[in-house]
């Protein structure tokens, strides 16, 4: 089910309304959010239920069984950690990265002089499946190091597996953040869910008005079949910069404000990457629950920065990697990471990869010529971190370059689809606002105090997010 359907509008209320009314029993509203959770998932494919279902039973079962372990005085066990997260790993595996492996082993082999037919899933990428296979994981990981109980509760631990909100496109929530506020009474704040509705007018607005339409643009200009014009390329490559910037945060603005509706707080997911004045920083906003999830996970693990500086490299690249091979089986997206890699290694070497921590032009009004030429230079090399993400091959990235860096091959545009205008003055209008909110954790978190105007800024956003999309589309990271 995706948030901008007719269906999710007359989902979210029943649900909000059953949810509440079974309060004050805690059990009985978990109970409510699992089965709305497996019915939000279920609108896709049910097939796939008993998927999430197993990963559910099965990092539970882990949980309690390392439960007992404790009770008893006894220490973590490295074999039930190992064998929680190779079940775990494996499912998501097997079914995102089997048969791309195979297809490379064969190639390889083909190479080699020896013919190979390696057997192949051929099934279909279940929707979500890297996002709540690493939330189960950070749950495993958390009771290993003793940061938080294993919970008896089987409704709970599937209520934090499943919550709808956030299922198939993050915030990857951890444990210790999401789990206990599953556990704990829930009461309704009605100023939280004010604002909560708020931050999920703001994401709807990212979504449809924003992405969908700089959506248009990418695919006319990025998936046409002569793709030598340099200026169709640069323009297409910005346009997908703020489509998958609007529709991924704008996701994350939706889960968020949905969320609060329910008395639960997710983490941030964004915080402007955009006004980011070298990639380190980048970094630190950008889909910032799986970069601090890779960071705690993997990064610090392997000694993070608490070593020399050859092993900082080496765990840089191992993360960049790791996060470009997340996001799909694709030479493109391992490319995408290492290329981040290379523009992160040298700000880590120099010590200058936590210059830029606080806002932007934070005591001032506007950003001054150093900031700007910062955040352009940043955004420039970020986009060309995007060409790789965006192309369906290595070859295709490299023509798009090709083209970008050729003078020559730039030639007029013709015949622009109409969204485009529409596209660009929805960024315009979302970077200002965000620019204006730089300093609080979403874009639409400040407002003008009077009434009247509060509600006219409303009923404009929600009139441009209804009359501006240019159809209802899925969301990018669904892919993921």
């Amino acid at each position: 089910m995706l948030f901008n359907s007719f269906e999710f509008l007359v989902f979210l209320p029943a649900v909000f309304a059953l949810y509440w009314l079974a309060r004050p029993s805690v059990r009985l509203q978990n109970l409510i959010v699992v089965a709305a959770s497996y019915v939000f998932y279920g609108w896709w494919d049910w097939r796939f239920l008993t998927l999430i279902a197993f990963t559910s039973a099965w990092s539970h079962l882990a949980g309690c069984v390392e439960l007992r372990r404790i009770d008893k005085g006894l220490a973590a066990s490295k074999a039930l950690l190992a064998a929680s997260c190779i079940v775990n790993l494996g499912i998501l595996g097997a079914f995102k990265y089997f048969d791309f492996f195979a297809a490379e082993a064969a190639a390889l082999l083909a190479a080699l002089g020896f013919e190979a037919h390696p057997p192949t899933l051929r099934v279909v990428l279940p929707v979500g499946v890297s996002f709540y296979t690493f939330q189960a994981l950070s749950y495993t990981i958390d009771v290993y190091k003793r940061k938080i109980r294993p919970v008896k509760d089987p409704v709970a631990f599937f209520a934090y597996i499943s919550f709808f909100p956030q299922l198939v496109a993050g915030p990857i929530e951890r444990a210790t953040n999401l789990l206990p506020q599953f556990t704990a009474p829930r009461r309704f704040d009605y100023a939280d869910a004010v604002s909560g509705c708020r931050q999920a007018l703001w994401g709807f607005f990212k979504k449809c008005v924003v992405a969908d339409n700089c959506a248009v643009v990418a695919n006319t200009l990025l998936n046409q079949p002569d793709q030598s014009n340099g200026a169709a390329v640069w323009l297409g490559a910005v346009a997908f910069a703020f489509q998958i910037y609007g529709d991924f945060s704008g996701y994350s603005d939706i889960a968020i404000g949905v969320s609060r509706l329910f008395g639960i707080r997710l983490m941030q997911n964004f915080a402007f990457p955009y006004f980011a004045r070298d990639v380190a920083e980048f970094w630190r906003r950008w889909h910032i629950s799986l970069t601090t999830w890779f960071r705690d996970y993997v990064y610090i693990p392997l000694g993070g920065s608490r070593c020399g500086k050859l092993r900082q490299v080496r765990n840089t690249f191992v993360i960049f990697l790791v996060s470009g091979l997340w996001h799909g089986a694709n030479w493109t997206f391992l490319a995408w990471g290492a290329f981040h890699a290379i523009l992160f290694v040298p700000l880590l070497l120099v010590g200058r990869n936590r210059d830029h921590v606080g806002a932007t032009a934070d005591s001032r009004a506007l950003p001054g010529l150093r900031e700007l030429r910062q955040m352009l230079v940043t955004f420039l090399l970020v986009l060309g971190g995007w060409v790789l993400f965006r192309a369906g091959s290595i070859a295709e990235a490299g023509r798009w370059f090709a083209a970008m860096a050729d003078p020559r091959s730039f030639s007029a545009l013709r015949a622009l689809p109409r969204e485009t205008a529409v596209g660009f003055a929805a960024v315009v209008l979302m970077l200002a606002v965000e620019w204006l909110n730089r300093r609080e954790k979403w874009g639409f978190a400040r407002l003008p105090a009077a009434a009247p105007l509060r509600w006219l800024v409303y009923y404009v956003m929600l009139w441009l997010a209804i009359f501006f999309a240019p159809g209802s589309q899925s969301f990018v990271y669904f892919q993921f």
